[in-house]
């Protein structure tokens, strides 16, 4: 392309030799142009055309020594298995902000093994939260995780966050959300149809016994899968060490 473009300015000079002599015509006797027309314009080509050889080759020095980026992308929401229909009366909420549960104790041992799954997730931080009620962590998204639905979030890079009683709020895709909510496992937020990308942000009611807690714990993955374009499986963080889901 840039030879084609030198082609094109090289053919500009077809017409200086006519310029010259209107140039030289209006020269006061006995003067000279100190460079012909001519020659100042295959000057000015050449300046042109080296910027343009120099500015190629930066680009290609700087594409060929990057890594590019990998770009997130969505599960398919044909992937996500069916819920099960939760058992029991259904959990009863305040159905406003703050959207909390209500008359709901959480069992000590379930809630820690929840803790315990939640944040062992990769590149997730424990962190206070920064849009919940005091005693609440936050589910921190590490900076270096690109992300393939940031518009799911409420703040920052807090995808969720688990109250002191073993609730929490999280964004799922919309068809799950609906079907969580519908089998008993979850409530819409209050601000769902507030803002785009909210549409499946969801409550999830605190599991009371371990079979309840995998299934909470699939919706949670689900969720971070969601907002993070990753396929990490809930499976791989069941029993205690380190997770070797991928990313």
């Amino acid at each position: 392309m840039v030879l084609q473009q030198f082609g094109e300015y090289m053919s500009l000079d077809d017409h200086s030799t006519e310029m010259n002599q209107i140039l030289d015509a209006n020269l006061p006797d006995g003067e000279t142009r100190m460079m012909p027309c001519k020659s100042l314009s295959t000057l000015i080509i050449v300046v042109i055309v080296l910027g343009m050889l120099a500015a190629c080759q930066s680009a290609q020095i700087v594409n060929e020594g990057e890594e590019p980026m990998p770009e997130p992308t969505s599960v398919p929401e044909s992937a996500f298995a069916p819920l099960p229909q939760r058992s029991g009366s259904r959990t009863q909420t305040s159905g406003r902000v703050p959207h909390v549960q209500i008359g709901v104790e959480p069992v000590r041992a379930v809630n820690d093994e929840l803790l315990r799954r939640a944040f062992a997730l990769p590149d997730v931080e424990n962190r206070p939260t920064i849009v919940s009620l005091p005693g609440t962590r936050g589910m921190w998204l590490s900076d270096e995780i690109p992300l393939a639905h940031a518009d799911a979030i409420v703040s920052g890079r807090q995808f969720a966050h688990i109250h002191p009683d073993g609730s929490l709020h999280a964004p799922l895709p919309y068809e799950r959300a609906l079907e969580a909510a519908e089998k008993g496992w979850a409530e819409r937020h209050p601000w769902a149809d507030q803002r785009d990308g909210w549409e499946g942000l969801v409550m999830l009611f605190t599991p009371l016994t371990m079979a309840e807690l995998d299934v909470t714990f699939q919706l949670i993955v689900e969720s971070y899968n969601h907002v993070t374009g990753r396929t990490v499986q809930a499976s791989d963080f069941l029993a205690d060490g380190a997770a070797t889901g991928d990313d």
